[in-house]
Formats: C-alpha cells, sequence, structure tokens
C-alpha cells in the first residue's frame, strides 16, 4: 500500500514541515511524519474544539498579543451577550488594542491600564462611570486570557490593584442624576404609541414596575385567584431579590383592564406583552391606512412576511425592540405633533 502524503498534518511545500491550516493562518507542528508533529497536531486540534474562538498562535503564552486576546474574548462573546453590551466591549478594546495591540499579554501591567484609562479620560466622550466600566471591561478580557491559560495569573491580580475613577478625577465629568418623565408628556405621548407599547407605559407607571419587569411579565406571572378582587403580579425574579426576598405588585382594576386582553389563548410561559403583537398590530394599521386596492400578489407577499416574521421577532420584549417597535410605530404622527409636546 503506498505511503500517504497528505494525510493530516499536511507536508508543506518545504518537504520538510507539517503544517495546518486554520482561519486562513499557516499552523507549524514541527518534522514531518515525526511523532512529535502528530502529538503537536493532536494537542492543537484539542484546544480548538475546547475554543474554536481562539487564534491559532494562541498555543504558547509568550506568542499571544494584546489584540489576539481581544479578538479571541470578542468572537467567544458576540453570540451570548446583549448587542449594546458587545458593543461597548468593543469600544473598550478599540483603546487598548490602539495602544498596546502588539504587545505580548504578560507584558500588559497597572501602569499601562492607566495609560489607556487615561487615554479614554483624554478622548472626552465618556463620563466617569463609563470609563470605569470600560476599565473593568479590559480587566474580564484578561481575566479570561488566565482562565483559557495563555495569560499568566499574576497579570490579572496585578490588574486588579487599578481602582476606578473617584467623583471629581481631573478631566472627567458625569451626567446629571435622571429624573421623571411629567404625567403630562406621558399623556401626550400614549396616543402614537402601539396598543401594546401604549398599554406597557401606563402599567408601569400604575405599579411602580422597573422596565425589565414589565419586558418579561408573563402569563403564568399573574394570580387572579386571591378572591379580593385583586390580581397579583408575583415575577420570575427580581433585581433586588436577593435582599427583599420574593416580591409581588397587586392590580387593581385599572391595570386589569390594560392586561386582560394580552392573556386570552396564551399559554403561561407566554409573554403578556410581545413584539410580535405589535408587528400585528403595526400591520394592521398600515393596511387600514392604505389607499389602492390590494392585489392577490400583495397577499402573498404578506403572508410570506407573517411567517418570517414569526421566526425573526422574539417572544418577549428587550429595551431594544421596544425602542424599535415605539419609532417604528409613531413617526410619523410624532413629526406632525411634536411642536405639542412639553
Amino acid at each position: 500500500m503506498p505511503k500517504l502524503k497528505n494525510r493530516l498534518p499536511k507536508l508543506c511545500r518545504d518537504r520538510k514541515s507539517a503544517i495546518s491550516w486554520y482561519n486562513g493562518e499557516r499552523i507549524y507542528h514541527g518534522v514531518w511524519g515525526s511523532p512529535d508533529a502528530d502529538k503537536s497536531y493532536r494537542r492543537f486540534i484539542a484546544a480548538v474544539l475546547e475554543s474554536p474562538d481562539l487564534p491559532p498562535r494562541m498555543g504558547k503564552d509568550s506568542d499571544v498579543l494584546v489584540s489576539e486576546l481581544a479578538a479571541g474574548f470578542l468572537g467567544g462573546i458576540e453570540s451570548r451577550v446583549e448587542k449594546t453590551t458587545f458593543t461597548m466591549f468593543t469600544l473598550a478594546v478599540g483603546y487598548l488594542v490602539e495602544l498596546y495591540g502588539e504587545l505580548a499579554v504578560n507584558e500588559f501591567s497597572p501602569k499601562k491600564l492607566k495609560i489607556v484609562r487615561n487615554q479614554m479620560v483624554v478622548a472626552g466622550t465618556l463620563c466617569r462611570n463609563q470609563i470605569n466600566r470600560y476599565t473593568g471591561f479590559i480587566k474580564r478580557i484578561f481575566a479570561w486570557g488566565v482562565e483559557e491559560e495563555v495569560v499568566q495569573s499574576d497579570v490579572i491580580h496585578a490588574l486588579r490593584v487599578v481602582k476606578g475613577l473617584k467623583h471629581g478625577a481631573p478631566g472627567t465629568f458625569d451626567h446629571p442624576a435622571r429624573e421623571a418623565v411629567p404625567d403630562e408628556v406621558i399623556a401626550a405621548t400614549l396616543p402614537f404609541l402601539a396598543p401594546t407599547v401604549s398599554a406597557m407605559v401606563q402599567v408601569q407607571r400604575l405599579t411602580g414596575c422597573r422596565p425589565g419587569e414589565i419586558f418579561r411579565m408573563r402569563v403564568g406571572d399573574i394570580d387572579r385567584n386571591r378572591g379580593n378582587g385583586l390580581w397579583y403580579y408575583v415575577p420570575g425574579s427580581y433585581k433586588t431579590e436577593k435582599f427583599v426576598g420574593k416580591i409581588e405588585f397587586p392590580l387593581g382594576k385599572p391595570e386589569q383592564e390594560l392586561i386582560a386582553p394580552y392573556l386570552i389563548g396564551k399559554k403561561s410561559e407566554a409573554a403578556v406583552f410581545s413584539p410580535r403583537t405589535t408587528t400585528k398590530e403595526r400591520a394592521t394599521q398600515a393596511r387600514e391606512n392604505r389607499k389602492s386596492k390590494l392585489t392577490p400578489s400583495q397577499r402573498e407577499r404578506d403572508a410570506k412576511r407573517a411567517e418570517k416574521n414569526a421566526s425573526r421577532v422574539g417572544e418577549f420584549y428587550d429595551r431594544h425592540r421596544c425602542d424599535c417597535m415605539t419609532r417604528g410605530w409613531s413617526w410619523q404622527a410624532s413629526v406632525k405633533t411634536s411642536g405639542n409636546l412639553p
């Protein structure tokens, strides 16, 4: 039987080296056909299966650059965090890589972290709290590197010594505290919101819930069997639950009238207020405002679009989806009436 020269790892063109390819980069494993090359290749495959987001060069600590560490971290979290959070990580990485992207990870130090932080201060676009948050993001990147055994543990221990900027630190600024939205502004805005979003705003105003608790409200979280004329919203989880224990929000007649239409025909795990409902409401309004006659081909496109929206639009709201739905519903009306708002 002939000797197989195309088995992995492959024979390089120099007729000596064993190589493989990963993400367009050539990886060398030693002398082709040697036991050491086979062991190196097996170790490389095991490392890729364990952490496929790590760049190939991250096999040796001394070879790893700060830019490679950051790229591996971002690749691993992109599908697991909110889009806004990922964007903030990317911005923090931008400051880091701009100054120290070509530095070996184990040469990064608290002094260099403070230099990166000072670059954020000098830019003048981030408030003090955001600068502290971005600095924490950079520490998390190096902590992940320690977990993946590509950064020495003493590096992250040293970086954690760097404390956050205090109020009044030179060159920093703080945003003013948020104030409550006046009732007259809410009342003027409600007519231009989608019915679902309008109900969400009113329920939050009446109960004092946080936005996240309205977004996560499920049919099964509403207890309608107390027998005292009240319903009770019992969130599955609560921000301060570890301090105050389980909490429940009593729902009187006004809240019940707002919520009741969104409970009909739903399972206990379904969202009370769903962006899918808002999508249907918006389509219905567009259909009612249509001036031309609906054609058969348009009916077919509408049916296909409805199927696609069911899979594209999530069951529960989040802050990004709620904002998009609000603007998508009322942009024309808001342009006409913006001068009447306080």
